[in-house]
């Protein structure tokens, strides 16, 4: 054997292998599994076929998974579901990788996969986490991909793009989607609020059930009761009558006063009072890392937007707003005030929003935002208690109580400064001593004074602090 014979012989093995590479690859047979599933939906090569893509926040999943599926069950359409299962899909799956591995990447066909997804009430609804549909509308092909975040990949959100014989018919499949998404948006008239999730700056929205709060729990004086619900359940009655005298429905409105005095529970009452409103809860902004307290707030006002007449509550403002130092001192402005001031002013006048915001600590607010109108229409102040409020403080939080009290007069008098926490607090720890005292748990006035002894003399000036109370006779 020469010596250029093993040259040639390897000459010839790869122009064989090259050979055998080309006949593969014309093998209608040999096609990846989904190339012959679209040409076979669209009667055609799929390879130069438009697609149009849009991405969806992770929130958003169940609204797109009840869009689509309301979508697909038009008189009009037909569809098959077809599981994708992609080698390191984490790095994210394309209708562009169905048509031909890339990048190494192997795509199947497999089952379909779901997620579950919490709703209100403990209701779960199954989503399509990753699925190929092969729509029929009349007699015009689509697909549609849906693919949602992996907990380890760096994507965030829900990606869907579709691919059809004409661009445009793409663009109003997408369009129409978007529509029934707002018409089907699983947070409307609920009370929500967004939350971190994750590694890569996703949220989750979490459904919150409030207590039942009657106009007669709230113990106010009437005079600042009637304002309140004015700046609110008034404006939201009237609101198309105002719109259509171009008066402004956007509105700010801050509750302010002692710890203890009823601002958290007023917000509640008003949430109550208007269902068809979507509340959304901002509470512990300032206690996430970084940039997601201001990605929070910004996706949570957007959310406002979406699903207005709407209500947004920010207890304990003081924490996001207390007022910058002047400038020079070397310490940062508070990137929470700024997200919160540019949201509060990018909403339009006529959007049926009230902003409800809370604080024990008026003197350290920004005054950029309690004093600039169209951000805080109104502050209302919610005071302590005066006689007539705390004698009918007495009579809401004595209820279920066997009250035996002989000094009535006596207790609304030394309760004089005190809080309705502060009464509340009191008549338990009342019905505590009765409890453990006697079987038929009658709550007499030695229980009432030990129990006031307890909380003003030995609970320190921190339990008065927590419990809105001065010092008492």
């Amino acid at each position: 054997m020469s010596a250029q014979e093993p040259a040639e012989a390897k000459e010839f093995i790869s122009s064989f292998k090259g050979f055998m590479d080309k006949v593969v690859s014309q093998t209608p047979g040999q096609d990846p599994v989904f190339v012959r599933h679209l040409r076979t939906h669209f009667a055609t090569d799929p390879v130069n076929l438009p697609i149009i893509s849009e991405h969806f926040e992770k929130s958003e999943h169940p609204n797109l998974h009840i869009a689509l599926t309301e979508l697909l069950e038009h008189a009009n359409r037909s569809f098959t579901l077809l599981g994708v299962v992609a080698q390191n899909e984490f790095l994210g799956v394309k209708i562009s990788l169905l048509l031909g591995g890339q990048h190494g990447m192997q795509v199947t066909e497999g089952p379909v996969e779901y997620v579950n997804i919490p709703l209100q009430d403990d209701q779960v609804l199954a989503c399509v986490h990753s699925g190929l549909y092969l729509v029929r509308d009349g007699d015009r092909p689509l697909a549609v991909l849906v693919r949602g975040t992996r907990e380890m990949g760096p994507r965030t959100g829900i990606d869907v793009e579709v691919m059809s014989l004409e661009r445009e018919q793409a663009e109003a499949f997408l369009s129409e989607l978007r529509t029934s998404m707002r018409a089907h948006n699983v947070y409307r008239s609920h009370v929500v609020s967004l939350a971190p999730t994750g590694d890569f700056g996703t949220t989750q929205v979490r459904f919150h059930r409030l207590p039942t709060v009657r106009r007669e729990d709230i113990v106010l004086p009437s005079s600042v009761l009637e304002r309140i619900e004015r700046e609110t359940l008034l404006f939201s009655k009237l609101r198309d009558r105002l719109r259509a005298a171009q008066r402004h429905i956007k509105r700010g409105l801050l509750l302010y006063g002692k710890p203890g005095t009823g601002k958290t529970l007023t917000a509640m009452y008003l949430a109550r009072q208007m269902p068809e409103h979507t509340v959304i809860l901002l509470n512990g902004l300032h206690t996430v890392m970084g940039n997601r307290g201001s990605s929070i707030l910004e996706q949570s006002c957007r959310m406002a937007r979406l699903l207005q007449p709407s209500m947004v509550i920010l207890e304990d403002v003081d924490l996001v707003a207390e007022e910058r130092p002047e400038q020079g001192t070397g310490r940062s402005c508070n990137m929470l005030l700024f997200e919160l001031l540019n949201q509060m002013d990018g909403i339009a006048e006529d959007a049926d929003i009230l902003f409800v915001l809370t604080t024990n600590r008026p003197d350290i607010l920004e005054p950029a935002l309690a004093t600039r109108p169209g951000r805080v229409d109104m502050a209302i102040e919610v005071p302590l208690p005066d006689r007539e409020c705390r004698e009918r403080l007495f009579e809401l939080y004595g209820r279920g109580l066997d009250l035996r009290l002989e000094r009535w007069a006596h207790f609304i008098d030394q309760t004089e400064g005190v809080s309705a926490a502060f009464i509340r607090e009191l008549l338990r720890k009342a019905a505590l001593f009765a409890a453990d005292e006697r079987q038929d748990f009658a709550v007499e006035d030695r229980h009432l004074e030990t129990a006031l002894k307890e909380l003003v003399l030995e609970g320190g000036e921190m339990t008065r602090q927590l419990l809105g109370a001065n010092k008492t006779s």
